[in-house]
């Protein structure tokens, strides 16, 4: 079998330390992902505990803090003006896109950890002054990439990374989504709306298999083009599909596509100059990883992980034992500039 051992990544490969008690949350933003998924992933959690939540809808937050035995509920305004700060030591954000820096900077403010969700904010420039508020305050700014903590994915990075079948020389990469059927038929819906979401096809799921090349890669973007279109009705002011390419700092070319609007489906593959890396579905469910090495031909097969309540724990961890941590605002800076840079590309029609 292929170094490095695929059985240590079924584990928690970074958990490597003793920690020592909990980080406690206030969960800000309580939409389906965070009530289906993030409650029971901290619920299930070694390091992390609920302790208050926070919504624009205060029925729905007394509902949740029940269900999530959260002490505390609070609305946006009471959150953002410090009620109930010291029930919390770290807050978890999951709201639209362009509410991102308002409430990390009231987190910062009240000296409170940051987990943001992806992608980080609406623009670079948003994305910056969350990462400079966090500094000034001395508090730690993670981007909940989840898919780092898949162990499928961890086990491939270093895979690469042993030059065992080779160096990497072209990644391919896809993630789509019917959006009227997974999330909702009304169109008027903030991920439809540019002023709240920044865009749609490219910003909500391109950054699946941008991001993920970064972290299997470890290398960054130089230079991006791309091209989008809506022709449906409802994407009239968002990219409802989208393809672009990426040329890595490695030299490693990239080509993805992503929609809101086709069939559920994600793959990512890797090139390299003895062999190719398949890994499809990349971002959702059970993980086969094909490996072609000349004649040899092998698949892995992880079944779904909890990357969830992992991210979590490694978040926990290193904030309780005060250390780096990564993904970092910085990180998730770099993805807001490439997708720019992208959605800039497609409007004059140029490699930016």
């Amino acid at each position: 079998m292929y170094p490095p051992s695929y059985e240590e990544f079924s584990q928690r490969d970074w958990d490597d330390e003793t920690v020592e008690g909990t980080l406690s949350f206030a969960l800000v933003g309580l939409g389906g992902f965070t009530r289906e998924w993030v409650v029971p992933a901290i619920d299930g959690s070694e390091y992390a505990e609920t302790t208050c939540v926070v919504s624009g809808d205060s029925e729905k937050a007394q509902e949740v803090a029940e269900t999530a035995d959260a002490d505390v509920s609070l609305t946006y305004e009471e959150f953002e003006n410090g009620v109930d700060s010291d029930a919390y030591d770290a807050v978890y954000i999951a709201t639209p896109n362009a509410t991102h820096l308002d409430l990390t900077e009231a987190a910062a403010e009240h000296e409170k950890h940051v987990l943001c969700e992806k992608p980080m904010e609406i623009s670079a420039d948003r994305s910056r002054q969350m990462v400079d508020r966090c500094e000034e305050e001395g508090v730690s700014l993670m981007i909940a990439y989840r898919i780092h903590f898949e162990p499928a994915m961890r086990w491939v990075r270093d895979l690469l990374s042993s030059g065992e079948i080779g160096d990497p020389v072209h990644v391919r990469g896809s993630m789509s989504q019917p959006i009227f059927e997974m999330i909702g038929p009304d169109p008027d819906q903030w991920r439809l709306n540019p002023e709240l979401s920044g865009g749609a096809a490219l910003i909500d799921l391109g950054i699946y298999p941008l991001n993920t090349t970064r972290f299997l890669l470890d290398a960054d973007p130089v230079a991006a083009d791309g091209r989008s279109r809506s022709p449906t009705d409802g994407f009239e002011s968002v990219d409802e599909h989208v393809a672009f390419t990426v040329e890595f700092e490695n030299g490693v070319l990239g080509s993805y596509t992503a929609s809101q609007n086709a069939a559920i489906s994600s793959h990512l593959h890797v090139t390299t100059t003895d062999g190719e890396i398949r890994i499809e579905p990349a971002f959702f469910g059970d993980v086969d990883v094909s490996i072609t090495d000349g004649e040899r031909r092998t698949t892995v097969t992880f079944e779904e992980a909890n990357a969830i309540r992992a991210e979590f724990d490694y978040f926990a961890s290193r904030v309780l034992n005060d250390r780096p941590l990564e993904p970092d605002g910085e990180h998730g800076l770099v993805d807001m500039e490439a997708i720019e840079s992208i959605y800039e590309s497609d409007d004059v029609l140029e490699p930016i």
